[in-house]
């Protein structure tokens, strides 16, 4: 029996993927086009939009968009949206540039350059980087991650609809058996006669907590959605080759295969904390969830974030606008007294009974080859990314 499933956001699921007469056209009109070479994260931006994962976007977005989201969180037309999707460029390269004119967005690796897109330029503008470090996320703090990706992009931005001539590289080459398209993870959980589903965003291996938190999430709904992100992420974070390994093996040995789909999220991380904890669920319901998890410091960073602000900011919308229920967690931890994982409004005993491990401390752990405490992750996981730590120093 099949059930309705969750709308996308905006109604429609967006595909921009050329197929047939109009790939081959486009490609041969994008060889003597201006080349905007694309950066990580606008690599990442572009497979999202080209699959629908950022559905309604249909390419980069327009001045409109682009202020209504950074000073209102919403786009120009009142739907919710948090974070800027734009395409910037040096000031030297859009002197170049018409609005009006296409453009080739390009690939480049080793082994050359390689035409992904065309955009067709609507607008070109100047912006407040500034201005937007501090709405978005928070800070002008140039030692935020976020904000020094910022200030390192041009100076301008490009805005318009993009039709996708091939996807990059990575798309083909990284983990291409877990690379669900939004159209495709709606036809599994359709094929599995999912009705609710949650999803659960994570750019760390999995550990104790989270494994509670996931099968907490379970008990109220059909399937579990495990989308790890693989885009971009900060130097110090565990590679995400190490993490899809780490994984794989939980799954296979601690969860039920029947109600959980492993697939991965090409987006970039931002770490923009709060506004980001919307966006991933925007991205989510895209997918097709009906349920998102939210943890304490969802998405964030340092200490640039307060504790329960990716909590908090949901209340700026109405359940009806976000559309996907947001699931709420606190911190959660393994309690040595209490013998289970816990957290603060379940354990009565103080952090001397607590297992808790920083991120500073997992890594130095594993790159003296010592496993990780099995109160803080299974033996399974321990493993693999001592091994993937050790493989890199």
């Amino acid at each position: 029996m099949s059930y309705p499933q969750i709308k996308p956001h905006g109604g429609t699921l967006i595909n921009r993927l050329l197929v047939g007469d109009a790939h081959e056209e486009a490609l041969q009109r994008a060889e003597n086009l201006e080349r905007i070479i694309l950066s990580e994260i606008n690599l990442a931006d572009l497979e999202m939009i080209a699959t629908g994962g950022l559905s309604p976007l249909t390419g980069y977005m327009r001045r409109a968009d682009y202020e209504s989201v950074v000073f209102n969180m919403r786009l120009a037309n009142g739907l919710p949206w948090t974070i800027p999707v734009t395409l910037a460029i040096s000031a030297e390269q859009a002197e170049r540039i018409e609005v009006g004119q296409e453009v080739a967005l390009v690939e480049r690796n080793d082994a050359g350059e390689r035409i992904l897109a065309v955009l067709d330029v609507s607008e070109k503008f100047g912006y407040d980087r500034e201005a937007e470090a501090k709405n978005v996320y928070r800070t002008d703090d140039g030692k935020h991650p976020g904000v020094a990706r910022l200030y390192r992009q041009g100076e301008v931005l490009l805005g318009g609809p993009i039709s996708v001539i091939e996807l990059p590289s990575r798309s083909h080459n990284e983990f291409a058996d877990l690379r669900y398209t939004p159209e495709q993870t709606r036809a599994i959980f359709a094929e599995r006669g999912w009705r609710r589903i949650v999803g659960f965003q994570t750019r760390n291996p999995i550990h104790r907590a989270h494994e509670y938190i996931q099968k907490t999430a379970l008990e109220i709904v059909d399937g579990l959605l495990l989308h790890p992100l693989v885009g971009e992420t900060k130097s110090d974070d565990i590679p995400a080759d190490v993490r899809v390994d780490s994984y794989r093996a939980i799954l296979e040995a601690y969860y039920p295969a029947s109600r959980v789909l492993l697939g991965v999220f090409p987006a970039a991380m931002r770490y923009a904390g709060p506004r980001e904890a919307i966006f991933h669920a925007i991205a989510r319901k895209n997918y097709g969830c009906t349920h998102f998890i939210v943890g304490r410091d969802h998405a964030g960073v340092g200490n640039y974030y307060g504790t329960y602000d990716a909590h908090l900011i949901f209340d700026n919308f109405t359940p009806d606008e976000i559309g996907i229920i947001p699931l709420f967690f606190e911190h959660t931890f393994y309690c040595k007294s209490c013998g289970a994982v816990v957290s603060l409004k379940t354990c009565p005993h103080d952090k001397s009974h607590h297992v808790v491990l920083s991120g500073t401390q997992v890594r130095e752990r594993l790159s003296r080859g010592e496993l990780l405490p099995e109160e803080f992750t299974r033996p399974e996981v321990s493993r693999i990314l001592m091994r993937g730590v050790q493989e890199r120093i």
